[in-house]
């Protein structure tokens, strides 16, 4: 991806860069920091060692400046409720089933000094492109309802999340992953520790239009 200021390559995390991505997490998100829910060494080193084709960084000029992470699970029903703690096996990705039919975004972090430049979508088209080569059915996730704890007395998560798909709210998490060619399932509640989405999540999908059945 190239810009007026340089271009941002997306590549495979090394362990190298493990050091990097923690900064990244405390800068990308502070309250969930605080919180104690963002990656930790032991965490990224476990990604690497199970699925290190699913773990992607964004370099500007020779600096990490967002990183996305996922592995690949199965649900069963397809649409069934979840954790995060349980989908991600507490964030070691432990649950990653190679034989899997869905890829599963685990985390998407840009540096807030370099958000609205598209690197969130080139590491989502990164993700993207590794589906498809895998010839897996869909990606997943749970995306945090970013506002929602400033709506909350007004109306439930899912009546948010649908005034999000609809355009009447806008939400800097879900409207972006809408705006990426997701689309919203349902709810998940107590999702994960966050202050800020009150524990919810929606549930979104990206269907591989490649997909050959197996």
């Amino acid at each position: 991806m190239s810009g007026p200021a340089g271009e941002v390559k997306v590549r495979i995390l090394s362990k190298e860069d493990i050091a990097s991505i923690i900064r990244l997490q405390q800068e990308s998100f502070p309250h969930m920091a605080k919180e104690g829910t963002i990656w930790n060494e032991h965490h990224l080193k476990s990604h690497i060692q199970i699925f290190p084709e699913g773990q992607f960084v964004a370099e500007f000029e020779g600096v990490i400046v967002g990183s996305s992470s996922s592995l690949i699970v199965t649900l069963r029903p397809g649409y069934a409720q979840h954790t995060y703690t349980q989908i991600t096996g507490a964030g070691m990705f432990t649950t990653h089933d190679p034989k899997g039919d869905s890829l599963y975004g685990a985390d998407v972090s840009t540096h807030p000094e370099m958000r609205r430049l598209g690197i969130a979508t080139a590491l989502y088209d990164a993700r993207r492109k590794l589906a498809i080569r895998l010839n897996l059915r869909r990606i997943i996730a749970g995306a945090r309802l970013f506002n929602y704890c400033e709506y909350a007395q007004e109306m439930s998560a899912e009546e948010y999340a649908k005034k999000v798909v609809a355009e009447e709210l806008s939400d800097p998490v879900l409207s972006f992953q809408l705006k990426n060619g997701f689309r919203f399932i349902k709810i998940l509640p107590n999702y994960l520790r966050d202050s800020r989405s009150l524990n919810y999540a929606a549930f979104i999908e990206w269907k591989n239009p490649e997909y050959k059945t197996k």
